[in-house]
């Protein structure tokens, strides 16, 4: 299995258009690990939901809720994110008329097991730091996050086997739950494409894993270059893939 390929990736037959001659089915990867980046992919038929407004709440929020496996979240700004929780608060009863609302926090919390990674750019905003205070399992490294200035992408990876790709942020503006008076116009589509999975899982991982620190201009200015990090931290041993 490659280093940098996710080891629950979704598998399919259909060939990577980043494959090369002499490359194995893992070749997107594979190239993705020795440095492309800056890529323009050839045409190919894909089937993928598009999402707008609403839909990214009703769509990517409702496929990260039944995670079993993996949440990977790429994305510039990250902020407080309130989802409707239809259970009954403690010590209140529950209103049938009105949702109560959960921090998404809150709900990742009670996913044991499931590998939640959040690669961000910005600085959390001041109230989604304080939630997640309150939450000592993720703070303690059940929710990874890995800051890199360079991050504009906008990506949530479910199990390895569906991929949300758009313009939202993971805040509630951009996917939580607000009046559409109020969330933003974002745009984005859904696919579980095997090989646009490998392609896009490489590359968070690549830049997840410091892969492109070494040759970065701004590393003088970055606030903790991943490499030094990746080099300090502790390797997981690789899950194996479901059959």
């Amino acid at each position: 299995m490659d280093a940098l390929v996710h080891p629950d990736v979704k598998k399919s037959a259909e060939p990577s258009p980043l494959d090369e001659p002499g490359l194995s089915r893992r070749g997107s990867a594979a190239a993705w690990q020795r440095g492309v980046v800056d890529v323009v992919m050839p045409k190919r038929a894909i089937q993928m939901e598009l999402v707008s407004g609403r839909g990214h709440y009703d769509r990517v929020l409702a496929a990260v809720r039944e995670a079993k496996v993996s949440v990977w979240i790429g994305s510039a700004n990250v902020k407080e994110l309130m989802v409707e929780d239809g259970r009954a608060a403690p010590g209140r009863r529950r209103n049938m008329r009105r949702s109560n609302y959960s921090s998404i926090l809150k709900l990742l919390d009670e996913m044991p097991g499931v590998e939640l990674r959040l690669l961000h750019a910005e600085i959390p905003s001041r109230p989604f730091r304080a939630e997640l205070a309150q939450h000592p399992r993720l703070l303690q490294g059940g929710l990874e996050l890995r800051r890199c200035p360079r991050v504009h992408l906008k990506v949530v990876i479910v199990d390895g086997e569906v991929m949300y790709l758009g313009s939202a942020n993971w805040t509630g503006a951009g996917l939580g739950a607000k009046g559409s008076g109020r969330r933003n116009f974002e745009l984005g589509f859904v696919t579980d494409d095997g090989p646009l999975l490998d392609q896009i899982q490489a590359l968070y991982e690549r830049i997840w894993s410091g892969g492109e620190c070494g040759e970065c201009k701004l590393r003088e200015e970055c606030p903790g270059p991943l490499d030094d990090l990746v080099q300090l931290t502790p390797r997981k041993k690789p899950r194996k893939r479901r059959v």
